[in-house]
């Protein structure tokens, strides 16, 4: 185990946890009509696990919901909350509103706001892009 705290997080009816020793990076928020359905809001938040970072699950495993090209998301068969996203079976981000207390990471971008709803005014100063940002080999 690191000399970082652990990272916690759960669903709304707390079914479903886990834990992160390590960190979390590249911050996001989606604003496609996809996340806003998942995430029934405005974008999605999430971060990814970083590299050297262990994830496990300490209460029950979520739900997956395959989304194509080997993708999915897990989310609590009980509550519905969205809690990752997951490549093949593997957990490759959280959802930062399961994040129990301060994630260590801020949104560093928001992406597809071109698609955005009407009624979402996005805040704050990171870069937004219309669509995919700029290759940046992490996704």
């Amino acid at each position: 185990m690191s000399d970082r705290p652990l990272i916690t997080g759960g669903c709304f009816c707390g079914d479903v946890a886990y834990e992160i020793d390590g960190a979390l990076q590249s911050g996001r928020a989606c604003h496609c009509s996809r996340c806003r359905k998942a995430f029934s809001g405005a974008s999605s938040a999430y971060a990814e696990i970083a590299p050297g970072s262990t994830f496990r699950w300490t209460g029950r495993e979520p739900v997956r919901f395959d989304t194509g090209g080997g993708w999915g998301m897990g989310f609590c068969g009980r509550c519905g909350s969205t809690l990752c996203g997951l490549m093949g079976e593997k957990v490759h981000g959280v959802t930062l509103g399961c994040v129990n207390g301060d994630p260590g990471v801020e949104i560093d971008y928001h992406l597809f706001v071109g698609s955005r709803a009407p009624w979402d005014h996005i805040g704050g100063s990171a870069p937004q892009y219309e669509a995919h940002p700029p290759a940046s080999g992490s996704d």
